[in-house]
């Protein structure tokens, strides 16, 4: 099924896009803010992206996308970037919006951060050797230590909402490592991995969520305030 991949993106943004003109959310007033929070993102994320590519740590799948690549990039891969931020960041809004509260508490919010980034400082420092699970548990550790150092309250809040984020996140991602159809739309080179699964997706992949979406994040909330 050729068009696939790009289902899957347009399936992920077409609801938030649509309640973003909600009278009570009004998501859109944070368009120009998200435009340029995503812009930044994802020309770290893609150079990552187009570097991982070359050297086969991982691909895509002809029979999943339209065939145009940019970069040996699936144009699908490209709007990926844009469509899956899009629908976090919104989810993060809104979820706040309607409860305030999902926050983590305050006295257990230093012992959970901490924990955190010493198990990202770990797993950098032991799989230096696995290049996806050295970049990917070591841009987390920085990433999320700076956010701890400098935006707490953002941390508190995101630790709760990116919960409810993994549900959309092991539906879509589900699907694109081969859940439910007969082979993968992104393979992954298990040699610089852990090898190690959640279903079909590659543990790594939970971090790489959570780092992209909070870059996304910590800048539009950035952008906002100027």
């Amino acid at each position: 099924m050729k068009s696939l991949y790009l289902i899957l993106n347009l399936a992920s943004i077409s609801v938030p896009f649509i309640v973003s003109f909600h009278p009570r959310l009004k998501f859109y007033k944070k368009w120009k803010s998200i435009l340029l929070a995503i812009i930044i993102t994802t020309a770290f994320f893609i150079s990552w992206d187009v570097i991982f590519t070359k050297n086969g740590f991982w691909g895509f799948n002809p029979e999943y996308y339209l065939g145009h690549t940019i970069a040996q990039l699936p144009i699908e891969e490209w709007m990926f970037f844009i469509c899956i931020p899009y629908s976090c960041l919104f989810m993060h809004y809104a979820l706040l919006e309607l409860n305030a509260k999902l926050v983590v508490p305050k006295h257990l919010f230093k012992k959970i951060a901490t924990l955190f980034i010493l198990i990202l400082l770990v797993l950098t420092g032991v799989f230096y050797h696995r290049w996806y699970s050295f970049v990917n548990f070591g841009y987390g550790f920085i990433l999320t230590t700076l956010v701890y150092r400098f935006k707490p309250e953002l941390l508190r809040k995101f630790f709760i909402t990116f919960l409810f984020m993994l549900i959309p996140f092991f539906i879509v991602n589900g699907i694109l490592t081969g859940s439910g159809i007969e082979s993968e739309v992104v393979w992954y080179n298990n040699s610089e991995n852990l090898g190690i699964r959640m279903l079909t997706i590659p543990v790594e992949d939970t971090i790489y969520a959570f780092t992209m979406i909070l870059t996304n994040l910590v800048l539009l909330e950035y952008f906002e305030k100027k």
